[in-house]
């Protein structure tokens, strides 16, 4: 989908079901949930993301905005946890290849071994969504908004899936939400505007 959709619909475009089988030709190395370290500097963290939303909010030279937005999913993205980079890195990778089941085995395990991890139930939420699993995707994307309100991408994908399936009025709340979290998602600012043109900017 969009740029800042890579957030929730898989990186350049956010009740799930088990995972697919790893694929038989590679099978991942076992991991032991036990040796994974907690999440660090959490308090850190949120304070960061306040400064980062605060200079997004204030900025409009358009090449600081682009630094700033990639500062947020770069801090989203930053478990805080090796075992845990390292699976969504397998992750990731299988997502770009396609490779669909597999990326939900590795995503699978980071929910469950870190469930307070947004970026790993986001990630979910896109492969669901690539798998044309609506429903999970949409699950997905309300546990990342639980723990991350602020979460401008998994807004947009919630916001494209309204479109997919014709909840027009949830679509534009889900588009508008977002951009006043990120008034510079131009991308977004065009589905709204064509959403709206469609729709005669009504509420229905």
């Amino acid at each position: 989908m969009f740029r800042l959709c890579a957030s929730c619909l898989a990186v350049a475009l956010a009740v799930a079901s088990p995972a697919g089988p790893l694929l038989a030709a590679e099978t991942a190395p076992s991991i032991d949930a036990s040796a994974t370290p907690a999440i660090a500097g959490q308090q850190s963290r949120a304070e960061r993301l306040d400064a980062l939303f605060a200079s997004l909010a204030a900025e409009s030279d358009p090449d600081a905005v682009g630094q700033i937005e990639d500062e947020i999913l770069d801090t989203w993205l930053d478990s805080g946890s090796d075992t845990v980079d390292l699976l969504m890195d397998w992750s990731l990778q299988a997502m770009e290849r396609k490779q669909y089941p597999r990326a939900l085995d590795f995503l699978d395990r980071i929910v469950i071994m870190e469930p307070d991890y947004v970026e790993g139930w986001n990630k979910r939420a896109t492969v669901h969504f690539l798998m044309d699993d609506y429903g999970n995707s949409i699950a997905d994307i309300g546990k990342v908004l639980e723990l991350e309100p602020r979460h401008f991408g998994a807004l947009t994908g919630l916001g494209v899936i309204f479109r997919a399936i014709g909840e027009d009025d949830r679509a534009k709340a889900a588009f508008r939400a977002a951009l006043a979290l990120d008034p510079h998602l131009k991308n977004v600012r065009e589905e709204l505007d064509s959403l709206e043109d469609e729709t005669g900017g009504e509420e229905t």
